[in-house]
């Protein structure tokens, strides 16, 4: 194969919708089809300020992960904080009670609660749907503090029901009472599920949906309480409007062919989903980089994890570095200040907007796997700024493979038998 990728200059319209649940499922539940959608897809933005946008709530956010890793390791963190944005990059549909209330809510894949915004609101964000009001719902009820659930809780009390405080990282949080509901995901319905019904919620990132659904690697994520293992999102091209599934249990199975890397977990961050990333190529170059630069340290920095609420992928400074100087080699244009965009490494794109453009290979070595990403997931090419931009960039703390390299790809996350597998996929057609 080339070193090099042929990418067709385009206007990419970011714009990531999801498919209607088929209801077909009939119980014990086996497999579960969820909707998902761009935080952006609904507010009319020009392509330029999509990518504006997800770039800095991918910067907020790669500053929260690491802001939980570095105290979680009781080391100094150089994050600024507080950080009030970057909390996921996708809206699940779903609906909550008996009679049931639709909502949307934020999908993260980097921690594990279920919650909603309930009255009586103490302290609560705008949402655009009714806030669940419990008193409402016939299946509505508090989970006592003896429940595994609300000793799994990271913070909790105990003054009569299981209240709980749930942060992420930074100024953000949810704070309530852990309770027990049915949830509608499409036509099916799953009940008790515990969730926390929050009546003191801070944090601007929240403000896009009505509250966060969890798929992180703990007791309280709605993977473990489904129990059905594993799951798989593949998500849409950024010039494609067509939708993007969220597949649950047997559904979330790959095709023959697929590519498999184990996950690891980190005891002080069981919610993430770690990858052990041992080189990277650029074009034809293997990268010089220090073998620990990806590394996940015995105090539980470091590391690398893959997250559906970022982006951008971000890479440990000691890797990063050389990508950016091979890109910047390799690369025959000239380099262009992205600043504006939110982006470190630009190169402004030749004046015929119908000309291709080669772009040097970029291949994640994994353990066990190599991830050979196509151009469209690493470079995005704006004809209104000139630009062409890398969205890879520099992290202290932690690597972040993000969203945009994970597109029009099956990504299942095997959770009983701990391991990841991808296989290129046209995600509008599963």
């Amino acid at each position: 194969m080339g070193t090099t990728h042929k990418l067709q200059i385009l206007v990419l319209a970011m714009i990531f919708v999801v498919a209607r649940s088929t209801g077909r499922h009939p119980a014990p539940l086996k497999g579960l089809r969820v909707d998902l959608t761009h935080i952006d897809s609904k507010g009319n933005f020009s392509k330029l300020e999509l990518l504006q946008r997800a770039a800095h709530r991918s910067h907020h956010r790669m500053s929260r992960l690491i802001a939980r890793t570095t105290k979680a390791a009781g080391s100094s963190s150089q994050v600024q904080a507080p950080v009030h944005a970057g909390n996921g990059e996708f809206l699940m549909d779903l609906a909550i009670g008996t009679p049931s209330v639709p909502f949307s809510a934020i999908l993260d894949t980097g921690s594990d609660l279920i919650w909603t915004q309930c009255k009586p609101c103490v302290d609560c964000f705008s949402q655009s749907t009714p806030i669940f009001d419990p008193s409402t719902s016939k299946t509505y009820s508090k989970l006592p503090c003896s429940s595994a659930l609300c000793q799994a809780l990271p913070t909790f009390s105990c003054k009569s029901d299981c209240e709980y405080l749930y942060s992420y990282g930074d100024s953000s949080s949810t704070q309530g009472v852990l309770a027990s509901e049915t949830f509608t995901f499409g036509s099916t319905k799953v009940g008790h599920v515990a969730f926390g019904c929050g009546d003191t919620n801070e944090g601007d990132g929240f403000s896009q949906g009505a509250g966060l659904v969890g798929l992180g690697r703990g007791p309280l994520s709605l993977i473990s309480q489904l129990g059905l293992g594993k799951f798989s999102y593949c998500l849409t091209s950024l010039d494609s409007s067509k939708k993007s599934p969220l597949l649950f249990g047997s559904l979330a199975d790959l095709s023959s062919g697929a590519s498999s890397t184990p996950l690891v977990k980190n005891p002080t961050q069981a919610s993430f989903y770690y990858l052990t990333l041992k080189g990277i190529t650029v074009g034809a170059t293997p990268l010089q980089i220090p073998s620990s630069t990806f590394a996940l340290q015995e105090d539980g920095t470091g590391g690398l994890i893959i997250d559906s609420g970022t982006s951008i992928t971000y890479l440990e400074q000691a890797g990063y570095k050389p990508l950016k100087k091979a890109f910047a080699a390799q690369m025959q244009l000239p380099v262009a200040d992205g600043s504006a965009i939110g982006l470190d490494l630009c190169f402004s794109l030749p004046s015929d907007a119908s000309s291709s453009v080669e772009v040097p290979k970029l291949v994640l070595h994994f353990d066990g796997a190599d991830l050979d990403l196509p151009a469209n997931n690493y470079m995005i090419g704006d004809s209104s700024s000139g630009l062409l931009c890398l969205t890879v960039m520099g992290s202290r703390g932690m690597s972040i493979l993000g969203n945009f390299q994970q597109q029009n790809m099956q990504i299942l996350y095997d959770v009983d038998n701990g391991k990841l597998s991808f296989a290129p996929a046209q995600c509008d057609r599963l």
